[in-house]
């Protein structure tokens, strides 16, 4: 490899390994391509604007007389704007330094010296690939007002309206659906090209030699054919042969068939995506929801939890995989997505954050292996998130919680915890949420009471547990194998007990200390 190339690979590892350049280009990438990131709708609403007040100055010149600095502002200040995001597209299109790097490993594997003019040649390719596409082209001609010497080029002012469809979703929604049908509309354009063009030269035959007929040219006959298959009429231009009035009549007959097939294609695209355009509607309104719940899977024991959490209007979603639960769950008014909760493409298609937005996550799959796939996906995404899950078969309790589920319980179980202590009391719900997760520093502990302890501490009341901010549950009696639930102050303690703390972590390390360090007075 010589010096040159070697210097283009160091570079290209260079800014490829930069965190600074790489933050920037990831910038500007959320900034103009990702809807997800909340500011990219400011800079939407900015660049919308830029656009309609061009065009407005365009119509106010017409007739009006606009100060130089409007001028100015629309033909420059606007257009160098629109240049610089054009720029910005043309970087964040693609990356030329891992086309770098990726030619010179290849390379490199296959014992080779590294051919720079072979990853110049993809640059290329991948840079031609966004300057051909439509939206660029619409750019491109959006900045060619900046030429103001040659006037007709202002006209071109109006491709500005055309960038609309970059910062609309609704636009973009519109055009992906009539492209799904882009073989049909190239059948209706190729039927309606013949008919005009054939209908354009009868007509300019039967009508040409009269000199009453308006229609004297070719062109004017091209006119004729166009208004009079698109129904429209004008009556400006009309044919007053037999001749021509007869080729008029199929013309029309044409033209409502044009008009009928086109409006059953745009009706069948948008029947066809409709359930698609819901679901980007749905995942839209989820992504601005700051905590929910999530339920994977809606099948008995989840319609009843679902239940539950909606009579207390709290906020779920429902994941599962066949159609029929799914249509089951909108039914019950439920908000639910036809996605695989066990795959990892479902919570990426959904975009939200299990960190901060999503509050705990429901297994309620009524098969333990679905419950572990969901768990896995789902820690694989994040580590912190709270997993409740059901247990069908006690023999897969390990399994569970070796994929990291946070509360197991069976479908009984989690029904009268949802409905009894959760549901029922919002507040004692967060308190159990937030006892899940380690980060809240909080946690509920089991403390022996071994034979030091019981000769120093005879009764509960000697604890002192108060002083150290730690709250005693109850106590397990060794002898009568039973757990009391806030035991009275005068409870005899007796080796082999068990102790059930509540409080923060640190707190109870130095409470369990300070009962083996006490000595009875």
């Amino acid at each position: 490899m010589d010096f040159f190339s070697r210097l283009i690979v160091d570079l290209a590892y260079f800014l490829n390994t930069s965190d600074g350049y790489q933050q920037k280009k990831r910038f500007f990438y959320d900034i103009l391509e990702n809807n997800r990131y909340q500011p990219k709708k400011y800079f939407d609403l900015f660049m919308m604007s830029l656009i309609f007040l061009s065009v407005a100055i365009l119509i106010a010149e017409v007739k009006n007389d606009v100060h130089d600095f409007i001028k100015f502002f629309n033909i420059y200040i606007i257009s160098i704007i629109f240049f610089i995001e054009y720029l910005l597209r043309f970087w964040i299109s693609s990356s030329a330094s891992e086309i770098v790097i990726s030619c010179s490993e290849h390379d490199t594997m296959l014992g080779r010296r590294f051919n720079l003019s072979r990853a110049v040649l993809k640059i290329l390719k991948a840079k031609s690939k966004f300057i051909l596409s439509i939206r660029a082209i619409i750019d491109l001609l959006a900045i060619l007002p900046f030429f103001h010497e040659l006037r007709l080029l202002r006209l071109f002012v109006l491709f500005r309206v055309f960038k609309l469809f970059r910062y609309t979703t609704s636009f973009q929604v519109f055009a992906s659906v009539l492209s799904t049908k882009k073989f049909e509309f190239l059948i209706l354009l190729m039927f309606t090209s013949i008919v005009v063009f054939v209908s354009s030269v009868l007509v300019y035959i039967m009508e040409a030699n009269n000199p009453d007929s308006p229609i004297n040219t070719l062109f004017d006959a091209l006119y004729w054919s166009i208004v009079t298959i698109s129904t429209v009429g004008y009556g400006d231009v009309t044919a007053i042969t037999v001749e021509g009035r007869t080729v008029a009549i199929f013309v029309i007959i044409a033209g409502i068939s044009v008009l009928a097939f086109t409006t059953s294609i745009v009706v069948s695209a948008f029947t066809e995506k409709l359930d698609e355009i819901r679901e980007i509607k749905t995942v839209d309104d989820i992504r601005k929801l700051k905590h929910f719940y999530l339920i994977c899977g809606y099948e008995g024991v989840a319609q009843e939890v679902a239940a539950k959490l909606k009579k207390q209007k709290v906020k779920i979603i429902v994941l599962d995989e066949s159609e029929h639960r799914i249509a089951s769950a909108k039914k019950d008014g439920i908000v639910a997505l036809n996605y695989d909760p066990g795959n990892i493409e479902s919570y990426r298609k959904i975009g939200v954050d299990l960190n901060t937005q999503v509050k705990a996550v429901l297994c309620l799959r009524e098969s333990d292996v679905e419950n572990v796939y969901t768990t896995l996906t789902v820690r694989s995404i994040s580590k912190k998130v709270n997993m409740i899950s059901l247990l069908m078969d006690e023999s897969n309790r390990k399994k569970l919680e070796f994929a990291g589920v946070n509360e197991i319980l069976y479908p009984k179980g989690l029904v009268g915890m949802i409905s009894k202590e959760l549901i029922g009391r919002p507040v004692a719900f967060e308190v159990i949420h937030a006892l899940r997760n380690d980060y809240y520093g909080v946690s509920v502990e089991e403390i022996l009471v071994d034979s030091r302890i019981h000769e120093n501490i005879i009764y509960l009341n000697e604890l002192n547990s108060i002083s150290f901010k730690i709250v005693l549950l109850g106590i397990y009696k060794k002898d009568k194998k039973r757990f009391f639930f806030n035991p009275l102050e005068n409870t005899l303690l007796e080796s082999g007990d068990y102790l059930l703390v509540i409080g923060n972590s640190a707190f109870i390390k130095e409470f369990e200390k300070y009962l083996h360090k006490k000595i009875r007075t």
